[in-house]
């Protein structure tokens, strides 16, 4: 066996180069919409004033979960103002939310397919087993070479780093719907599409939403080698800070990253059960509808949920 050797390497290098000689119009428009789409998210955020995003923020929050929600992210935005990080924070911002939009856009259908087809879900889990355990570091190397220097080819390995838990949570969400609601649909005649929409997918909307969830906290964790790979934000200037030992610099950029992730991870997980996170301003907002009469009460109960209409019932029938 001396001597032998396996050119694995040489061979994805010589790959890598015929595509980026046969395939070099798709990679320009690749490049061109990724561009588009996070320079235009990241004038959309920096255009308005900090207060009026501050702001939006906190309503976000105080929507999805609570008062205490929308306090925290008021407090934690207006620290990285303090710090003057509100231009990479909003650049990093604006990448994470394209990567993720990008990659649930792929992992959801994917997942879905995966837990309707057998063979499919055979074909991605070594896939996506070879994805999450990769390092990251490797999927730069093919994409500066593809993209060059700058945000484009540090989304392109997010997305790919952020992408495998998207598909799996998916796949197990849909699997794990409760097989005779399903067989109930069908005798009832539903069509497998309708099955789909109608009881799978938001029975399995939580499970769903914990794996959108999961790709946006692996999105933020690769801003620093998004940041590598020249991608402007707080990824960038933690990467200085390690260039230059500049300790002060490493650490602000770093509690950016992480005060954006805990916004983003409380609001996503709200949003995964809102059943159990009721908002106190939507809570108010129905309170002060019930006052109205019978008739705003009916139509609050026509537009809940189930659950809630089964509770409503009572409070009907005695008004």
């Amino acid at each position: 066996m001396d001597g032998f050797r396996i050119p694995l390497g040489d061979w994805v290098a010589a790959g890598v180069d015929w595509i980026k000689d046969n395939l070099d119009g798709l990679l320009d428009v690749v490049s061109f919409v990724v561009s588009f789409l996070v320079d235009g998210l990241t004038r959309v955020l920096l255009t308005p004033h900090f207060a009026v995003i501050i702001v939006i923020a906190a309503l976000i929050a105080w929507l999805v979960r609570s008062w205490k929600l929308a306090l925290g992210t008021v407090v934690s935005f207006l620290l990285i103002v303090a710090m003057d990080l509100w231009v990479p924070a909003m650049q990093t911002l604006a990448l994470v939310l394209v990567a993720a939009i990008v990659a649930v856009l792929i992992a959801v259908p994917l997942g879905i397919w995966s837990a309707r087809n057998a063979t499919v879900r055979a074909a991605l889990k070594p896939v996506l087993d070879f994805m999450q355990t990769m390092p990251a570091f490797v999927y730069l190397i093919p994409a500066i070479v593809f993209f060059g220097i700058g945000v484009v080819p540090g989304l392109v390995a997010t997305v790919i780093f952020a992408l495998p838990p998207g598909v799996r949570l998916t796949e197990l969400g849909i699997r794990g719907v409760d097989s005779e609601t399903v067989e109930a649909g069908h005798a009832f005649g539903a069509t497998p599409g309708q099955i789909l929409r109608g009881i799978q997918l938001p029975l399995a909307m939580p499970t769903i939403m914990a794996g959108v969830n999961q790709v946006i906290m692996l999105a933020l964790s690769m801003a620093v080698i998004a940041g590598m790979a020249g991608a402007d934000g707080l990824g960038k200037m933690v990467v200085e800070a390690i260039s230059t030992i500049n300790i002060p610099k490493g650490v602000e950029a770093g509690l950016g990253v992480v005060l954006i992730a805990v916004f983003l991870d409380r609001v996503t997980a709200a949003l995964g059960a809102p059943g159990e996170n009721r908002s106190s301003l939507l809570g108010l907002l129905k309170r002060r509808g019930s006052g109205t009469g019978s008739a705003s009460t009916a139509a609050a109960v026509d537009a809940s949920t189930p659950a809630e209409q089964t509770a409503a019932e009572p409070e009907l029938t005695r008004a």
